[in-house]
């Protein structure tokens, strides 16, 4: 799902219902044309989490933005966090919210 920026902030801040999935929202520069990494993003974890996830959101954005949202809750962002997001990590910090128990495989090492 494409997201317009001119979406209702009530829409945005609507409370999450009891069992329902998650809500990914991915935020990208326009200006800097992050939109394939912001896809190629949504696609991983799509992957990884399947039917776990509800939706996962691109919203345009500009000056330099690339945020990575759960549910409203901020997970990454590039200007705090130093840069983007390698996927493992990112994976593991929305696994350790949503299903803490569940194994990533591969993406569960460190190195």
């Amino acid at each position: 799902m494409i997201e317009s920026a001119g979406a209702s902030d009530a829409a945005e801040s609507a409370a999450v219902a009891p069992g329902a999935r998650p809500r990914i929202v991915i935020t990208y520069c326009t200006q800097c044309r992050w939109l394939l990494r912001a896809s190629w993003v949504a696609q991983e974890l799509l992957t990884t989490f399947t039917t776990d996830l509800g939706e996962i959101a691109l919203r345009p954005g500009v000056g330099g933005v690339f945020t990575v949202e759960l549910d409203g809750e901020l997970i990454w962002d590039r200007k705090r966090d130093d840069g983007f997001p390698d996927v493992a990590p990112l994976k593991r910090l929305i696994r350790d919210r949503i299903d803490p128990e569940r194994s990533l495989g591969h993406s569960d090492r460190t190195h």
